[in-house]
């Protein structure tokens, strides 16, 4: 056991999308990323997945709206839904979501 801190986990994390896991908690990965410019539209049919913005902007686009994130907040996709993550400007986010999660969804 041992506590973990944010700011010296985002210091190490080179460039944007690529997350590092910094915990796990009863079969869920907690993650870090830094975030910049916008990923892939992508889904995830066996998992749910949850962006929590630590600091920085986050849309999450999906097909019929926009749902965007501040600091503080966080947004849990259902299963099967597609997202597209994007941000102008740096965004550091916490990922909460099963170990056999696919980056990239299915």
């Amino acid at each position: 056991m041992k506590k973990v801190s944010a700011a010296e986990q985002f210091a190490s994390i080179e460039g944007f999308w690529n997350p590092r896991q910094v915990g796990e908690l009863n079969g869920q990965l907690v993650k870090f990323v830094r975030l910049k410019g916008q990923f892939e539209w992508h889904k995830h049919t066996d998992e749910d997945e949850m962006f929590f913005v630590l600091e920085g902007r986050l849309t999450i686009r999906l097909r019929d709206e926009d749902i965007i994130l501040g600091p503080g907040e966080f947004f849990i996709i259902p299963r099967g839904v597609e997202h597209m993550p994007v941000c102008e400007d740096e965004c550091r986010v916490m990922l909460f979501e099963p170990a056999a999660t696919k980056q990239y969804g299915d």
